[in-house]
C-alpha cells in the first residue's frame, strides 16, 4: 500500500510560481505512474498531468501546457509539479495519485490511492 502526502501549496499572485511535491511511502513507488488532479469549479477532480513510472513519458491537460512541469525523483519517492505563470483559474486543491493502468491514465477511476491534497490560491 502506498501513502501519498502533498505539500507546497499556498497563496501566490497571478503570474507567480509554486512547486508542489507529493511524497510517497512504499517500496514500489517507482513502478507507478504518478498524476496530479484538481477539481474544476463545481465539478469532480480533473486531470492535470501524469508522468510514467520510468519518467520518460508525460502528458498534460491543454490548459497547463507550457506553464506546468511534472517530474519525479524515484530515489526520493517524490513527484513534483512546477507551476508557473499562474492565473486565478488555477486556484484549486491539487491532489496526487498513482496509477498502474496502461499509460497514459487521465481519468480519475484509473487511479488508486490519493493524497489529502494541497490548496493553491492565486490572487488577481
Amino acid at each position: 500500500q502506498v501513502q501519498l502526502v502533498e505539500s507546497g501549496g499556498g497563496l501566490v499572485q497571478a503570474g507567480g510560481s509554486l512547486r508542489l511535491s507529493c511524497a510517497a511511502s512504499g517500496r514500489t513507488f517507482s513502478r507507478y505512474h504518478m498524476g496530479w488532479f484538481r477539481p474544476a469549479p463545481g465539478k469532480e477532480r480533473e486531470f492535470v498531468a501524469v508522468i510514467s513510472w520510468i519518467g520518460g513519458i508525460i502528458r498534460y491537460t491543454d490548459s497547463v501546457k507550457g506553464r506546468f512541469t511534472i517530474s519525479r525523483d524515484n530515489a526520493k519517492n517524490t513527484v513534483y509539479l512546477q507551476m508557473t505563470s499562474l492565473t486565478p483559474e488555477d486556484t484549486a486543491v491539487y491532489y496526487c495519485a498513482y496509477s498502474t493502468v496502461e499509460f497514459p491514465p487521465i481519468l480519475r477511476y484509473q487511479y488508486g490511492y490519493w493524497g489529502q491534497g494541497t490548496q493553491v490560491t492565486v490572487s488577481s
